[in-house]
C-alpha cells in the first residue's frame, strides 16, 4: 500500500461527508431547497357540512300514489362542488319503501359513508340523475319510480318489484 492511499482514502471521505451535508434543512440566507420527491399539489378542501347532516334523516312518507317520473327535492342546499356524472361522490342516505315506508338500506345503519361512481352499472338510474348538480353540504330527498330503480325484478329480499323507492342523500363530497 503507497502513501497516498490513506491520503485519498481521506479526501474522499471528506468531499463524501461534504456532499451529504448538502441534504436536510439549511438555514444559510438565501438558500432555497428543493421539494422532496412526494407529492407538491395543494391537498383539496371539502365545504364544512352543516350540523343538520351529522344526524340521521327522518323520511316523510307522502300522501297520495306513488309518481310516475323522478321527484328531485332539495331539504338543505349545499355550497359547495356540484356533483357531476361519471365523478364520485361520498355520501350517507337511507332508503325506504314508498308504498310501505320500511327502510331497507342505510349508510347510517353501518357507520360508514358510501363512496361510488355517479355512472350507470355503479348505482340505480336514479341516483345517477337525482343527484347531478347537488352541492357538498346538501340533502336531498329523491323518489325513484321502478323503471329508474330495480324495475319489474325488484332487489330481493328488501325491494318487491315494481318498487318506487324514496331516498334522503346528504353529499359529503365529491371527486
Amino acid at each position: 500500500m503507497s502513501k497516498r492511499t490513506p491520503t485519498m482514502l481521506a479526501c474522499a471521505l471528506l468531499v463524501a461527508a461534504g456532499l451529504g451535508a448538502c441534504g436536510g434543512s439549511s438555514k444559510a440566507p438565501g438558500v432555497q431547497l428543493a421539494p422532496t420527491g412526494g407529492q407538491t399539489s395543494a391537498t383539496p378542501t371539502t365545504a364544512s357540512l352543516p350540523p343538520a347532516l351529522s344526524h340521521k334523516p327522518t323520511v316523510t312518507l307522502p300522501k297520495g300514489p306513488p309518481p310516475s317520473q323522478l321527484v328531485v327535492k332539495d331539504l338543505i342546499k349545499g355550497s359547495g362542488t356540484s356533483a357531476a356524472a361519471n365523478g364520485t361522490v361520498t355520501v350517507n342516505y337511507v332508503g325506504v319503501l314508498y308504498n310501505t315506508g320500511k327502510q331497507f338500506d342505510s349508510s347510517w345503519s353501518r357507520n360508514q359513508p358510501f363512496t361510488t361512481p355517479l355512472s350507470a352499472g355503479s348505482v340505480i338510474p336514479g341516483w345517477v340523475q337525482g343527484i347531478q348538480g347537488m352541492k357538498v353540504g346538501g340533502r336531498r330527498e329523491l323518489i325513484i319510480p321502478p323503471a329508474l330503480a330495480y324495475g319489474k325484478k325488484g332487489s330481493p329480499p328488501a325491494i318487491p318489484p315494481n318498487s318506487t323507492l324514496i331516498f334522503v342523500v346528504d353529499l359529503l363530497s365529491v371527486s
